[in-house]
């Protein structure tokens, strides 16, 4: 059986984002994770159905363990900062892409977070 693939969005469940920011935010981080991302990673995962799932992670200090453990896994990631213009402070780290990659190598990384 072929490799599946998928994209996680991580979200801070802290920040209490509104529906359209929260929207928004995923969406810079899907966007610039894909911008980053290897072309055969992006074919792999296009040709199987571009998988995206949102979690969420209880603080920026938990979303920055995540940063780094799929950094040491060499995965693709996109750290999203908010300018500030509407409900949060500028620079308030708000979420974080990893992949599209390998399901299992993200899975074992994210296996413990519950969905958004």
């Amino acid at each position: 059986m072929a490799d599946e693939y998928k994209q996680v969005i991580l979200v801070r469940n802290d920040l209490k984002m509104s529906k359209g920011k929260t929207a928004a935010q995923v969406a810079h981080a899907a966007v610039e994770a894909v911008l980053r991302s290897p072309k055969q990673e992006l074919f792999l995962w296009r040709e199987s159905g571009m998988k995206k799932i949102t979690l969420k992670v209880s603080s920026e200090k938990e979303l920055f363990m995540f940063l780094q453990r799929a950094k040491d896994m060499g995965l693709t990631t996109a750290l999203i900062t908010d300018a500030g213009h509407t409900e949060l402070e500028p620079n308030t780290r708000t979420c974080l892409a990893i992949g599209p990659d390998k399901e299992k190598s993200i899975d074992s990384i994210t296996k413990t977070l519950s969905p958004l």
